[in-house]
């Protein structure tokens, strides 16, 4: 790892600040991959800000017919939380799904989402539920926000400060997990809600997506049965030592099924 200077922020203010008065740095949140890269020397900050005392970031609360999470709140908290499970228990359970103990205990859902690693659960989440990111300058719809493998519509500076989720009549999410990381090879988030029916699939392909044929067929019938003459085209879907582009559309359809099989189940 290399040298770096260490800045705690004591509020999202002075976060931005001690930002904008550097010309490389990097916010830490969970740490699970900024840490590991820089002791790879994959990245080499001249400034790390931590953003881990910043109380405001942390949190979750009900508000209307959606439900808001700080983005310092971790992926433990979101899986434990009795109003996460009441409202959009997919959502609590696809955080209940995230690595390991570790993992859920330091990672964060703001780190998650700002990293956009490919294989990640959480970008299936908030397109499948439609949620919208809240950053110190802006909101961003989701469908918006992500956009490549580590990418997203965040400008320099720019800082998570929450994610909402409307709340849908009914989810699913089911993933095919690498039995190492526990990343999804391919994990498919289903949705129904006032404003219609949402497929997301995650670890499939460079950045989380949408199926909009599986979309109409479930708005038409809402079960596994109507997914299964859906194929998924294996171009421009990753292959690598896991799996190849044609198993992971396979893969595609078979978690959408099960994931429309546990919106299912009361």
């Amino acid at each position: 790892m290399h040298a770096f200077n260490y800045h705690k922020a004591s509020s999202v203010a002075d976060a931005s600040a001690k930002l904008a008065a550097s010309d490389d740095s990097r916010l830490l949140a969970g740490g699970q991959t900024l840490i590991a890269a820089m002791k790879m020397r994959l990245s080499a900050p001249a400034d790390v800000i931590d953003l881990g005392g910043i109380a405001e970031l942390r949190g979750i609360k009900i508000e209307g017919a959606s439900i808001t999470i700080g983005a310092m709140t971790t992926h433990a908290a979101v899986a434990s939380s009795n109003e996460v499970a009441k409202a959009i228990p997919a959502l609590a359970l696809l955080a209940g799904s995230i690595g390991d103990p570790m993992v859920r205990n330091m990672g964060t859902i703001g780190g998650s989402v700002a990293n956009n690693d490919p294989a990640a659960d959480y970008p299936a989440a908030l397109v499948g539920l439609g949620a919208t990111v809240v950053t110190s300058k802006r909101k961003i719809p989701a469908d918006q926000f992500f956009t490549g493998m580590y990418e997203t519509a965040l400008e320099p500076g720019e800082i998570i400060t929450s994610v909402s989720f409307p709340v849908p009549k009914r989810a699913g999410y089911m993933k095919f997990k690498n039995p190492a990381s526990r990343y999804a090879m391919v994990g498919v988030f289903v949705a129904e809600s006032a404003s219609g029916m949402r497929v997301a699939v995650t670890g499939a392909g460079p950045s989380v997506f949408r199926i909009t044929e599986m979309e109409k067929a479930l708005a038409k019938s809402f079960s596994a049965d109507a997914l299964k003459g859906i194929k998924v085209p294996a171009e421009n879907l990753n292959t690598d030592i896991h799996a190849t582009a044609e198993y992971r559309a396979h893969l595609v359809t078979v978690m959408a099924q099960r994931a429309v099989d546990q919106a299912l189940v009361k």
